[in-house]
């Protein structure tokens, strides 16, 4: 199986990351490192908008891998994750053979490469180029499908009982992401790095917001990150992410803003809040006063 290394140490994943749009510190940059040296999948956890997907997608780009994404979802089965047979093309070579063929040559026939649907999982361990698999908010999944997981996660193999088992020519980077809203298996944490992601400090999501933002005043970077972080202090059903910081940024230069004081904010706190009783109590706890 090829594994050649993608990063020469933590300096380079920090300024490969950085020209993909991600400003990682050095614990993120070292455990990406770690992931790749060792050839182990990263579990990514932490609350929602901290940056774990945005993680993986600059790991892509950083190593020119091709991202193959499996989302996870209540009820996300084997042929979702997985593969799956081509029902209704393998029902028309059957009716086209006319039952000239017996069915053991029937059979090898419609269980073959021709008729097989490769989702992420056997997507990104058949592939020989650079790649980045993506199991994406693992926590909204099943417990059944973790066992799935544990095959490719340990091996780098998927069994496919009518070809036999597909073996990794070239090892994926793998990135889990969880917001932890249930306990993955321990069986499943033993076979990845973990890294917590938080919301970032001042400093650096000014620096974040400011480098997908150049445009932005320095200042007004400042005020839009100390209200952000006045706003996740507050109990609310979904605080604002990291991706709607940058999209308030945005705002701003597109309505033309030079402060953002009481006014601005309360005018646009549907940007960075979607829950109407959340822009309520920033309105009443901020003192945003009426519209």
């Amino acid at each position: 199986m090829l594994q050649s290394p993608q990063f020469a140490d933590v300096t380079d994943v920090v300024a490969r990351l950085g020209k993909a749009g991600y400003l990682a510190d050095d614990g993120i940059a070292t455990t990406v490192f770690l992931a790749d040296r060792l050839g182990k999948p990263l579990l990514v956890e932490g609350p929602a908008g901290t940056g774990k997907t945005e993680l993986a997608k600059a790991m892509a780009a950083a190593t020119g891998a091709e991202l193959i994404r499996l989302q996870c979802y209540e009820g996300l089965d084997e042929a979702r994750a997985l593969y799956e047979w081509n029902y209704k093309k393998q029902l028309l070579r059957i009716q086209a053979s006319g039952g000239d063929k017996s069915w053991s040559l029937t059979h090898d026939d419609i269980f073959s490469e021709e008729f097989l649907l490769a989702r992420p999982l056997l997507a990104a361990i058949r592939r020989t180029g650079p790649t980045v698999l993506l199991v994406d908010e693992t926590d909204k999944a099943d417990v059944e499908v973790e066992g799935l997981l544990l095959e490719v996660l340990s091996d780098f193999q998927v069994t496919i009982p009518e070809l036999g088992t597909v073996r990794a020519q070239r090892r994926p980077l793998v990135v889990l992401t969880s917001n932890a809203t249930r306990e993955l298996s321990e069986a499943l944490k033993r076979r990845c790095l973990y890294l917590h992601l938080d919301y970032p400090d001042a400093a650096r999501e000014k620096a974040i917001v400011l480098a997908r933002v150049p445009e932005l005043p320095e200042q007004m970077a400042e005020s839009l990150v100390r209200t952000v972080r006045a706003l996740r202090a507050l109990d609310l059903k979904k605080p604002p992410s990291i991706a709607e910081s940058i999209d308030w940024a945005h705002t701003v230069l597109a309505l033309g803003l030079d402060t953002l004081d009481e006014a601005a904010v309360r005018g646009t706190l549907g940007v960075v809040l979607k829950h109407v009783s959340d822009q309520a109590r920033a309105v009443t706890q901020l003192k945003l006063g009426p519209g």
